[in-house]
């Protein structure tokens, strides 16, 4: 996996001086992983979740039950207080998620495998962003999912 976009994000962060963090789901700490391979991390996130589970979705971040009920966590409804859960209760800059499927099973016509949503959240929005990894393997699919999380807080950045 290339870090280069985490490398952006991280340079772009410092600069500006704020703070980022991560709300995972499919990716599964990956993310965060990657981004603090960039020496000097500590200076731009002080904490990230991981949060599988849909409870654990509403208990942490704040993900609205309705939400959970009617259009699932993989949706850009829960992408996006996902990403505004995070940035809020961790008091950072920016907040970004990720949620989806990465399979190899839970898919459905309307939501096959390979869908994945990235939320990017400041402290005036929280937008979410739809990709279809389709014809991926799971691995790979997670890999998409954290270079399309970077490219997105890249992009909002600017």
């Amino acid at each position: 996996m290339t870090t280069t976009d985490g490398a952006r994000a991280f340079a772009l962060l410092k600069a500006r001086g704020e703070h980022v963090c991560f709300a995972e789901s499919l990716t599964g700490g990956l993310i965060a992983a990657t981004f603090i391979e960039n020496a000097g991390a500590s200076s731009v996130i002080n904490e990230s979740y991981v949060t599988y589970a849909p409870e654990a979705k509403m208990r942490i971040l704040g993900v609205a039950r309705e939400t959970v009920e009617t259009v699932g966590v993989v949706s850009a409804d829960c992408a996006r207080q996902m990403a505004a859960g995070a940035r809020q209760i961790s008091g950072a800059d920016w907040g970004v998620s990720a949620t989806g499927l990465a399979g190899p099973d839970g898919g459905t016509a309307e939501t096959p495998v390979g869908t994945v949503f990235i939320g990017v959240a400041n402290k005036m929005t929280a937008l979410a962003f739809e990709f279809h990894f389709e014809g991926m393997d799971r691995g790979a699919v997670r890999r998409a999912a954290v270079n399309a999380a970077f490219e997105k807080l890249i992009e909002c950045m600017q």
